[in-house]
């Protein structure tokens, strides 16, 4: 099978990493006594993947969240490795890839810190040869910036890069940077959000992700 994708971008949580349950209740407990009674799960998810500041500022209305992002990031520094696992699949398609000479990399408005241990805690940072963080660029997705910047420093031809995420703001990123969007069915907000903000392909397993850079499945 001819091969025509020869880069890989990932979004890292929700996508290859199930960070889901730290970031709700690491929000749920920086937001405590300062949103309503009532504020819960399904208030976070629909903006999950954006940066984190921006969300702090849409759930409470203030200008000013610097001690919000403070007690977000100390409890979810410290319950990491505990609630943190990869997706299904994730290190062995990671694995293949890598040997099959596919070059990878993460995009992702999270720290460098954070990723970066997340990544070394599962054995994964080996596989990547380019990461954005938040701290890295001006403008986060959805903006093309880190896209492009992953794209730049992997020397990537947008057209055999497809960048996987579970969040709007990953395929629109993507559309923007002129790569293929694919999006995950295990993503929180369902597959037809993303669908809906431009995902070209949806991986219900992480293994098919093979059938889209020209590899064969064993299973």
């Amino acid at each position: 099978m001819k091969r025509t994708i020869n880069h890989v971008l990932f979004d890292l949580d929700g996508t290859i990493l199930d960070t889901n349950e730290l970031i709700i209740r690491s929000f749920l407990h920086a937001l405590q006594g300062v949103v309503p009674d009532g504020f819960d799960r399904e208030h976070i998810i629909p903006s999950m993947g954006q940066p984190l500041v921006d969300q702090m500022k849409q759930f409470t209305g203030l200008d000013d969240v610097s001690h919000l992002v403070a007690a977000y990031r100390e409890i979810n520094w410290r319950l990491h490795d505990e609630l943190v696992k990869p997706f299904p699949h994730v290190p062995e398609v990671l694995g293949r890839l890598h040997r099959s000479g596919i070059r990878m990399g993460v995009v992702t408005t999270k720290m460098r810190q954070t990723t970066e241990r997340g990544l070394k805690y599962f054995g994964l940072i080996d596989y990547m040869d380019a990461i954005v963080t938040i701290d890295d660029v001006s403008y986060p997705k959805p903006h093309p910036e880190p896209v492009l910047l992953a794209m730049e420093k992997l020397g990537a031809d947008p057209a055999g890069t497809l960048m996987a995420g579970d969040s709007p703001v990953d395929m629109q990123a993507a559309r923007a940077a002129g790569c293929v969007a694919v999006g995950v069915a295990w993503s929180l907000k369902g597959e037809q959000v993303l669908r809906d903000s431009g995902a070209q392909h949806i991986l219900h397993d992480m293994r098919d992700l093979y059938a889209l850079v020209g590899l064969e499945r064993d299973v």
